[in-house]
This record gives structure tokens, C-alpha cells and sequence, in this order.
């Protein structure tokens, strides 16, 4: 078997640009995203009523919303109207366990979590204590799909 070098590979793959989410009203959905994963649409598209496709980014440290670029690390999440009902995203595991669509990062797992609960979202796990990879929780957009957060 030919050996791969490492080092030849390595600027191969520089991110992930964005997540493909299918959703009924993408103009219902910007504002849950904003709101619960404090993200904003880009100028690519008018936010309005019965349009098809939005563009959030997140914010980076000091509070600017980056163009994706190569070294961009946080995907862009792209909001797509679908023609029917999709009935959420994700996937199950011969074990039964249910693995969510994307997880994102975050240095504050619990603020989050405290948050989504006021906010009404349909948290579908609770954050487990002592898990030796760091706490994590998963939930559902209005659409169904299933999300994930990580604390590293």
C-alpha cells in the first residue's frame, strides 16, 4: 500500500465553510438562530418573508461576523427552504442512540443551556456530570434537527 506523507496532505482540507440545514420558514428560523445561537444573517439575501435561503455566521471574539475565508475556523450555517416536511435531521445508531446533524464549541456550556431552557428550545439531553471528553448537550432547531453543543 503506497504511504501517504503527511506533510504533503496537510493544506489540502482547511475547514469546514458551512452546515446545510432544511427548514420550513427560513425566515422564522433566522430569528430562532439568532436568538438562541446569537448568529446573524449575512447582506447576501433580504430577510423577509417567504424567502428561500439565509446565510447566518457567528460572531468571532471581539464581536465581528467574518466573509468565509480559508482559515475561517466557524462555519457559516445556511438555512434552505424545503419543498416538504423533512421531520429533523440526525441519525441512529445500532446502539439506539441518537447523534445529532453538527455539534458546535462553545466555553460556556452552561449559560447556554440555561438560556435555551428560558427560551422554550426542546433540549433532548441534559449536560452529564464527570464525562471525560467534557460536557455536551443535544437539541432540536423548530425544524427538528437535531444540534449538538460541546464544551471542550
Amino acid at each position: 500500500m503506497e504511504q501517504i506523507k503527511l506533510e504533503e496532505k496537510l493544506e489540502d482540507i482547511t475547514g469546514v465553510t458551512c452546515i446545510y440545514i432544511p427548514v420550513q420558514d427560513v425566515y422564522e428560523s433566522i430569528k430562532w438562530y439568532q436568538k438562541n445561537l446569537g448568529c446573524e444573517p449575512t447582506n447576501h439575501n433580504p430577510v423577509k418573508p417567504g424567502m428561500e435561503l439565509s446565510i447566518l455566521r457567528f460572531p468571532d471574539l471581539n464581536g465581528n461576523f467574518l466573509e468565509p475565508g480559508l482559515r475561517q475556523t466557524v462555519p457559516a450555517i445556511f438555512l434552505i427552504k424545503t419543498k416538504q416536511a423533512v421531520g429533523g435531521l440526525d441519525f441512529t445508531l445500532e446502539s439506539s442512540a441518537r447523534l445529532p446533524l453538527a455539534c458546535f464549541i462553545t466555553p460556556r456550556i452552561q449559560e447556554i443551556y440555561n438560556r435555551f431552557k428560558e427560551n422554550g428550545v426542546n433540549i433532548v439531553s441534559d449536560i452529564p456530570e464527570n464525562k471525560p471528553s467534557g460536557p455536551n448537550f443535544k437539541f432540536r432547531d423548530p425544524d427538528g434537527n437535531m444540534l449538538e453543543i460541546w464544551q471542550p
